[in-house]
């Protein structure tokens, strides 16, 4: 058997208003995995389950430089690490066990937005068990404000209409594809309409006022757009990194704020 090395896996940041499920994008700060170290993390995390369903063997240690639970990919990231170390520790390379990787955590995680972006870097649109990089004419500052108390995604989930009406539904497809092609064109202008929603943001937001502020904080301080970072209660928000700091300044002090770029490699190998 080989030695594994440790992986390093971005955290990210799904939906991005209206692209439920669909899109999301890598940031820079992370989640590591180490192999066959002295202090083992707990069976029950997330990275070791996956270890152990791709045939890890040996106790892995987990380190990370961001929160679960506030809508940053924790899980997400903490799967794709745990399942690309068991496949390197069999002698896969990281290229080669790319597609495997993300179909397996695709299952684990129930849903391809944070995964995708963790696994490939960048901005990645993900339907029908394909993700495809989304290409970026933008180098943004991303300025998220994390608040202090978690939430649960499969119970933010409960919370969501089980139907849509045909003009919600036309609406958020329009954002998407607007979103995409704004990224893509470099048009920051079209952002903040483009990260409009009406499937999920309104029905968490009514539940955290202060995400609710500092989501409007960052536009009305000039982010070129902001939203609710997956299930949350975490906001992001795009905007010029010469003005990152500002906004940084004019969001709620009941979060943590923190500014970032958009990890542009995906999970490494180190």
């Amino acid at each position: 058997m080989l030695p594994t090395p440790r992986i390093r896996v971005p955290a990210s940041s799904a939906n991005m208003g209206p692209s439920f499920d669909a899109v999301g994008l890598a940031l820079t700060v992370y989640l590591e995995v180490s192999v066959g170290v002295a202090d083992a993390t707990v069976e029950t995390h997330p990275a070791v389950r996956a270890f152990r369903y791709a045939g890890g063997t040996g106790p892995i240690s987990v380190t990370a430089g961001f929160p679960g639970g506030r809508g940053l990919g924790y899980s997400g990231a903490a799967r794709v690490a745990g399942l690309l170390a068991a496949h390197v520790q069999s002698g896969e390379g990281l290229l080669e066990s790319r597609g495997t990787v993300l179909a397996q955590a695709i299952a684990l995680e129930g849903h391809p937005d944070n995964v995708a972006a963790s696994l490939l870097g960048g901005v990645v649109a993900s339907a029908g068990g394909h993700a495809t990089r989304i290409p970026l004419a933008l180098e943004p500052a991303v300025v998220v404000w994390i608040p202090p108390r978690e939430t649960a995604t499969s119970t933010s989930r409960h919370r969501l209409a089980v139907s849509v009406s045909f003009d919600d539904a036309v609406f958020n497809i329009g954002r998407t594809a607007v979103l995409v092609a704004a990224l893509a064109a470099g048009d920051s202008g079209a952002l903040r309409a483009a990260t409009e929603d009406r499937l999920h943001q309104d029905a968490r937001l009514a539940r955290v006022p202060d995400s609710r502020a500092a989501l409007r904080a960052a536009v009305a301080a000039g982010a070129w757009c902001a939203w609710l970072s997956g299930s949350g209660p975490s906001i992001a928000a795009l905007a010029d990194p010469a003005d990152a700091q500002r906004i940084a300044a004019a969001l709620p002090s009941s979060g943590r704020v923190i500014v970032l770029r958009i990890d542009d490699r995906g999970a490494t190998i180190a």
